[in-house]
């Protein structure tokens, strides 16, 4: 069977998330992101939101710390992947799909603001804890919560890496996650 690579441009809906697998210890990170389409309604004379599609976007061991470190809810995002259908049944018996986006890279859409990146050194070792089991699945394998490891000891301090931008020119503050609106341009995922 072929692996489907899709490339979605949009909004991350929900903030990355720590998780570990129980059977390896593999570490995964995991967020929605939301892709809207926009046209043009001419009878109102303005923009508005078309379909839209969410995918939970999963990834893994230093993609995964890396996209912890420097995406947050709301910024806009380009996702490449191989997405795939989960098949499952809810507590009530419903047969339910979801669809996961198995992440290979992950970067923010520079269409709509400015990034800074910092190269990180050669991954070291990992260490399993055992703490106990939550029923939660990514791939196919269960995982269990675990808290955000923080800022990895190979990675510069911000000030060693980043000019600061300049505020007249550049809003380098994050996004508000409350107040938002589906009709918000700065959540939309193609702005008109």
């Amino acid at each position: 069977m072929f692996d489907t690579p899709v490339t979605i441009v949009g909004n991350v809906l929900t903030a990355p998330e720590w998780r570990r697998t129980t059977v390896t210890g593999t570490f995964v990170v995991s967020f929605k992101v939301a892709s809207n389409s926009r046209r043009y309604d001419r009878e109102h004379a303005r923009w508005v939101d078309g379909d839209s599609l969410r995918v939970r976007v999963v990834c893994w061991r230093r993609l995964g710390e890396n996209v912890s470190l420097s995406v947050q809810l709301g910024d806009p995002v380009i996702v490449h992947g191989r997405l795939y259908s989960r098949d499952w049944t809810d507590d009530q018996g419903n047969r339910r799909t979801s669809y996961e986006l198995d992440a290979v890279s992950v970067g923010h859409d520079l269409s709509r603001g400015v990034d800074k990146f910092a190269r990180r050194k050669a991954a070291g070792s990992t260490e399993v804890v055992n703490e106990p089991v939550d029923a939660t699945a990514i791939g196919g394998e269960l995982t269990e919560e675990m808290d955000n490891p923080g800022r990895p000891d190979d990675l510069p301090p911000d000030h060693e890496l980043f000019d600061n931008f300049d505020p007249a020119v550049f809003d380098a503050s994050p996004l508000a996650a409350s107040g938002a609106t589906a009709d918000d341009d700065s959540l939309a995922g193609v702005e008109g």
